[in-house]
């Protein structure tokens, strides 16, 4: 059953009070046994470097959008990660100054246990928004020193280093895309140069632009062939109404009706042609020939003969209307022959357009490959001549820096628990180790030790308590066994004192 802890604290006081002597050893054992952890504890002794990061100087906002200064996210973080590579921590661990003139000579497992006390002493802490600490935890003063400042000195070369690295591969990386896109670009140009010049046909709208020219060509040469044939057939059938010959007798007044009517066919062609022209000229020599004839008639005397049946002339309006009939269906041939190139042309044009709209898909796979390659490249460029910029500012130390504000101090004083603190701890460690103890035995004692326990476990009510009765001997005996053992106790607090003392003064 357990113990009401009501009953708890009186049940301490009497179970130590009934073992007084049980509670002095084992005070005295928990104090000399804690100033004794104090006396063989290892203390540390703890060096650190303080790093500010700067990443506010003045070259920053003047090269903003020209060049891309190097930048470290989690700087805590990513200083522990380079700090516990493998390649700095050899080289700490081979340091002739930290460990000794035989210590590059170390190797194999000798040398991993090195590398591993190196790692679990080693400490990067954040302390503000610009600076962070590195630090190293060891016994030897010297060392915690030496091992700090060695740490924080490769930290800034290793992160210049890296920084120098990184801003020149990213250099030569686009650099090296530049000059790719540069073959890229003249190999798609050469495969446009000789699509080009195989593919003469021209472009989409070219062709179209032809097609339609050809076809409204052809339109008009139509209309004018339907329009001649309309004349033709007109003229044929005037001229079926028309006699072919005439009976004309050689009178004067016959000279001169067929003259004037020579004269009117001639003013009628010079209202439309000049005077070059083939008819006008023909017409001017009938003219002529007419006029001749007449002169010589008159000369002769035939003139008033009578008019013989057997004298006949050609039809002029005939002739004319004959010549008209000729000459129109020699343009409506010439008109066929036209529209017969015409078609032949727009034929050829078909099959044209149908090789532009197979070269077209490869055509426009060859302008976009061009065009994108063009973006990508110019892009590339100004990439490269950024990635330039920066890498020249990482050479000469600009952009981000780290900068050692406070340098690894010697440790004077060791960090932890103190001599003091065990000394203290111990004296009052060992006054709480009785009741502990009381405590613990009173949580796991199956007997009854108040009266409420019994009426719980029996669930009857206890009627009476006999108390504990004790005779003047046992009072006495009690008293001296008291004084006793805080006499003893008191000789205990002494020596304790004793011995604390002559550690601080460095006696012991």
């Amino acid at each position: 059953m357990a113990l009401p802890l009501s009953q708890l604290p009186s049940e301490i006081i009497r179970e130590v009070r009934s073992r007084k002597w049980l509670a002095f050893f084992l005070f005295a054992v928990v104090s000399f046994a804690v100033l004794g952890a104090g006396f063989i504890f290892p203390y540390k002794y703890q060096s650190q470097v303080v790093i500010f990061v700067d990443d506010q100087n003045i070259i920053r906002p003047l090269m903003e959008g020209s060049a891309v200064t190097t930048e470290i996210s989690e700087r805590t973080s990513a200083a522990k990660e380079m700090l516990w590579s493998r390649d700095l921590m050899v080289q700490i661990a081979q340091d002739r100054e930290i460990f000794g003139q035989n210590a590059d000579q170390i190797t194999g497992e000798a040398l991993e246990r090195r590398i591993g006390m190196l790692r679990s002493g080693m400490n990067v802490r954040p302390r503000g928004d610009s600076y962070f600490s590195i630090g190293y935890t060891s016994e030897s003063p010297m060392q915690a020193f030496r091992i700090a400042q060695r740490l924080g000195q490769l930290f800034i070369s290793e992160n210049s280093a890296n920084k120098r690295k990184e801003s020149r591969s990213a250099y030569n990386f686009i650099d090296k895309q530049v000059k790719n896109y540069e073959s890229i670009l003249a190999e798609v140009e050469q495969k446009l140069k000789k699509f080009l010049s195989e593919n003469v046909d021209g472009t989409e709208g070219e062709a179209n632009s032809r097609m339609a020219n050809l076809r409204r060509q052809l339109e008009l040469a139509e209309m004018e062939r339907t329009e001649l044939i309309a004349r033709a057939e007109s003229l044929e059938s005037e001229l079926q109404n028309v006699q072919p010959m005439l009976s004309q007798g050689r009178t004067a007044d016959a000279y001169t009706r067929r003259i004037r009517e020579k004269e009117a066919q001639l003013d009628d062609l010079r209202l439309r042609y000049h005077d070059t022209y083939p008819d006008i000229i023909a017409l001017k020599e009938q003219i002529a020939e007419l006029r001749n004839q007449r002169a010589r008639a008159s000369q002769s005397g035939e003139l008033d003969q009578p008019v013989s049946e057997g004298d006949q002339l050609v039809n002029p309006l005939y002739q004319e209307i004959s010549a008209e009939v000729a000459k129109t269906r020699a343009s409506v041939r010439t008109q066929e022959s036209r529209i017969d190139s015409l078609e032949s042309l727009i034929a050829a044009q078909e099959k044209r357009m149908e090789r532009i709209q197979e070269n077209k898909a490869q055509y426009s796979e060859l302008t976009r490959d061009m065009e994108v390659n063009e973006q990508i490249y110019n892009d590339l460029l100004k990439r490269r001549e950024k990635a330039r910029v920066s890498m020249h500012l990482d050479i000469e130390g600009q952009g981000l820096n780290y900068r050692i504000n406070e340098t690894a101090q010697y440790p004077l004083d060791p960090t932890g628990p103190q001599f003091q603190m065990f000394a203290s701890a111990g004296l009052i460690l060992g006054a709480l180790a009785p009741f502990g103890l009381a405590a613990g035995v009173l949580q796991v004692d199956p007997r009854i030790r108040a009266r409420k326990q019994l009426e719980e476990g029996i669930g009857l009510p206890v009627l009476a308590e006999i108390p504990q009765v004790r005779t003047p001997y046992e009072k006495r005996k009690d008293r001296w066994l008291t004084v006793s053992v805080a006499v003893c106790a008191v000789l205990v607090v002494a020596g304790y004192g004793g011995v604390v003392g002559a550690a601080l003064m460095g006696v012991i």
